[in-house]
């Protein structure tokens, strides 16, 4: 799945760079420099929505009809 998020950054007052994604509570990352900042934050995000996923399947019925959608 393919996702486009916005990344808000600023420089950090310790050097190196700090960025948050607003669509995503808690989803923070921080770098040397502004890739390494949005390397990171991508990482958050990555890890964030993979653990929302796994909570919202767990404790399923076995059968319950699972499909995919997809929103533009």
């Amino acid at each position: 799945m393919k996702a486009e998020f916005t990344a808000i950054i600023e420089e950090a007052a310790e050097g190196g760079y700090w960025a948050i994604c607003p669509e995503i509570p808690g989803a923070n990352g921080q770098g040397e420099t502004i890739e390494g900042a949005k390397k990171s934050l991508k990482e958050a995000i990555e890890l964030i929505l993979k653990d929302r996923r796994e909570d919202g399947i767990r404790g399923l019925p076995e059968d319950v009809i699972r499909d995919r959608v997809q929103v533009a």
